[in-house]
């Protein structure tokens, strides 16, 4: 649980206790009585796509330096999915997109995450590498460094986009992924 000893709303001292209605523990102000909630954190990306490639950043930034990953980052206050998307792929691509669909989303339990990745277009085929990427690439099907990809929300949203491909169709997938050491993300 969150260790939030002095609420954000009053800035009086906070109790551990579970609010009536509620079934969990939460840190209520005793003053105002403002719960606290810790929720997860939502992840917005997209897999970007020029012809018959797709677009990969390397990351410069912890976690999983120096490993290839799609444009994605935590969605900002304000703003839809589709914007975050967006605003992170300019961010770390200097990339402009055209957004066609939803396309993956992955409920990430054990660290609190939401991933939510649209299949995009690049727009002119221009990009580059923002502050957090040491390069960005175009890589087709089989260029892909599969050994050195950062997160397996990223080696499943591939997988999936590469055999979705030959059918030309392009389902809404849905998954919860748990840790690489039990092979299921």
């Amino acid at each position: 649980m969150l260790n939030m000893n002095f609420c954000g709303t009053c800035g009086h001292k906070t109790t551990e206790k579970i609010p009536l209605g509620d079934h969990q523990l939460r840190r209520v102000c005793s003053h105002c009585g403002s719960i606290h909630y810790v929720n997860p954190k939502v992840i917005c990306g997209a897999l970007v796509l020029w012809e018959d490639q797709v677009l990969l950043c390397r990351r410069a930034i912890e976690p999983r330096y120096g490993l290839w990953t799609l444009p994605a980052g935590y969605m900002e206050l304000f703003e839809t999915m589709e914007q975050g998307a967006a605003r992170e792929t300019r961010e770390e691509a200097e990339a402009e997109i055209e957004i066609e669909q939803l396309y993956c989303m992955y409920n990430i339990p054990r660290i609190g995450q939401i991933y939510v990745l649209f299949k995009a277009q690049l727009i002119e085929g221009q990009f580059g590498a923002g502050e957090e990427t040491i390069e960005s690439r175009l890589f087709s099907e089989d260029e892909i460094p599969w050994a050195e990809l950062a997160f397996p929300s990223v080696e499943h949203t591939l997988r999936h986009y590469f055999e979705d491909r030959k059918n030309q169709h392009f389902p809404t997938h849905l998954e919860t992924l748990g840790t690489r050491l039990d092979h299921t993300g």
